[in-house]
């Protein structure tokens, strides 16, 4: 049964197409991961299909009834509501049908006997679909979905204003599980969770019964839990069934058959103009070099995609700093209330250090009182000598308005036009990428572009904060061999172990520290 047709897509930004004459289909049962680079046009798909943003041309139809739930990376939650308050929203259509209940029970005073048993046969129906949804057990489901995300560690009457971005993306996920729709929608769900919630999310998704599409570069992630791949480059769409492995191999496979195919038709394109130009001004041959230009004219010719640019990252080394890096002493990290015991921590010159642990204890809290951005609430941190630090933000809080250009020569206004573009393209991005506005790029995109200010710096030790969000397996693959062959120091959260495994130097589990007071 198919729930969703996508037919003759086709939607642009500008002059940029992302998608050309697509067609899709969704059927009961399918695991698709939507795979493609930054910036082919996954979170725009997801867009189209869920009526965000309408496409050029084409159809999008859903099946009559079919409950759909989408995941984003730009969901809002209302400031004054509880975590406990969000999740129970999954249920509204239930606690509708709960009040359209009581008010049939108040009417049964007020009407004849005729009435009442209509009255009497409609609540029964609402009754028995109350029942089967799990109504009364509501909280019970709750605490379950809460749990298994981490969820209740924060205190589920904690206001969903005062979270991270991480902890945002868990009750946004856990909501969304709970609805249970017909179809998931998972645009990286991955991003802003930490080791222990993806493994229960992956089990999650093996025992889901119905539909799901996911985005996601998290391969090792993603190719655990579906059984159907959608490839999405050069503003197409093209199925795969099986897993990420099998795609690279039948992917990589069809490659290699086109471009032999290719190179033998150039060969026979080259020795037919060979023999026209040299046999058309012949008596003697110009109808056999006719037929062959009769040949040429009517040959459909075969023609490879542009080579998409792969980046290259080179961080840029400034002079050699003291011993030590940072000293902190009695330091205890928070806001309002503590997130940490006193830390008495230091970092030396050539360690390449990962900070790990569940979210929301302070991970990003500690980068940025080391950097002096946030006040401890105690205790002090005292930075070496000859530091230069550069500085990757997980979230940025303002949008830029700024082209890619604009965005990298504000920053680095000694550059010449051509430069900046050298240097944007390095990153992956393409002319008509660097010519956009920030704000219209994709995470990933948007990523490759902060990347470029990083790398042209003169730093020795690089602060990165969940670098490896919303980048493609090519960025991800280049930024760890450039990380590894940095010969500065480096402090880095992931929740990619097999980003940073093989680099770092030393692993502190923020765990150990934690007060865990939520």
């Amino acid at each position: 049964m198919s729930l969703l047709s996508v037919s003759n897509l086709s939607h642009g930004f500008g002059d940029r197409a992302i998608f050309e004459d697509v067609s899709f289909r969704l059927l009961q049962g399918e695991h698709i991961g939507l795979i493609g680079a930054n910036g082919e046009g996954k979170s725009t798909f997801m867009n189209i299909i869920t009526g965000k943003l309408e496409p050029d041309a084409g159809k999008v139809e859903w099946a009559k009834r079919t409950r759909v739930g989408y995941l984003d990376q730009h969901s809002e939650l209302r400031q004054g509501m509880s975590i406990r308050d969000v999740l129970r929203t999954a249920f509204q259509y239930l606690y509708d049908m709960e009040a359209e209940m009581n008010e049939l029970y108040l009417k049964m005073g007020e009407v004849d006997s005729d009435e009442l048993d209509k009255i009497m046969e409609e609540t029964g129906h609402i009754q028995d679909a109350l029942t089967n949804n799990d109504f009364y057990v509501i909280d019970a489901k709750v605490e379950e979905i809460a749990n298994g995300l981490g969820l209740d560690e924060y205190g589920l009457d904690r206001d969903v204003h005062d979270l991270s971005g991480g902890q945002r993306t868990k009750v946004l996920l856990a909501k969304l599980l709970l609805e249970k729709p017909d179809i998931l929608l998972l645009d990286e769900p991955t991003n802003y969770l930490d080791v222990e919630h993806i493994e229960w999310l992956k089990h999650y998704l093996l025992n889901y019964d119905h539909s799901f599409i996911l985005v996601s570069h998290d391969i090792p992630f993603l190719n655990s839990v579906i059984n159907l791949i959608y490839h999405m480059e050069n503003q197409q769409l093209t199925r795969y069934p099986g897993d990420y492995e099998e795609f690279k191999r039948v992917y990589e496979m069809k490659k290699q058959q086109l471009e032999a195919a290719y190179k033998k038709q150039q060969k026979e394109i080259a020795n037919l103009k060979d023999f026209v130009a040299r046999n058309k001004a012949n008596a003697a041959t110009s109808k056999m070099a006719m037929s062959r230009q009769k040949k040429l004219d009517k040959m459909e010719v075969i023609e490879l995609d542009a080579e998409k640019p792969k980046p290259t990252f080179h961080f840029k080394q400034a002079r050699t700093p003291g011993k030590y890096l940072f000293e902190t002493n009695d330091l205890v990290i928070g806001y309002d209330e503590p997130l940490s015991r006193p830390l008495t921590l230091a970092m030396e010159r050539g360690q390449k250090i990962a900070l790990s642990g569940a979210n929301g204890i302070g991970k990003t809290t500690l980068l940025r009182s080391i950097l002096g951005e946030i006040k401890p609430i105690s205790g002090s941190v005292q930075l070496g000598e000859h530091l230069h630090i550069g500085y990757f933000e997980q979230e940025l809080k303002t949008v830029s308005q700024n082209t890619c250009i604009e965005e990298v020569w504000e920053e680095f206004p000694h550059y010449t036009q051509y430069e900046i573009r050298a240097s944007l393209a390095k990153c992956g991005l393409t002319t008509k990428h660097i010519e956009s506005k920030v704000q219209v790029l994709s995470g990933g995109e948007k990523a490759k572009v902060r990347l470029c200010k990083l790398i042209n710096k003169e730093t020795n030790l690089l602060v990165l904060d969940e670098p490896t969000n919303h980048l493609d397996q090519d960025a991800k693959t280049e930024l760890k061999r450039a990380i590894k062959e940095y010969k500065g120091s480096v402090l880095v959260i992931s929740h990619e172990p097999d980003f940073y495994e093989g680099v770092v130097t030393d692993i502190w589990n923020c765990e150990d520290w934690t007060t865990k007071v939520f």
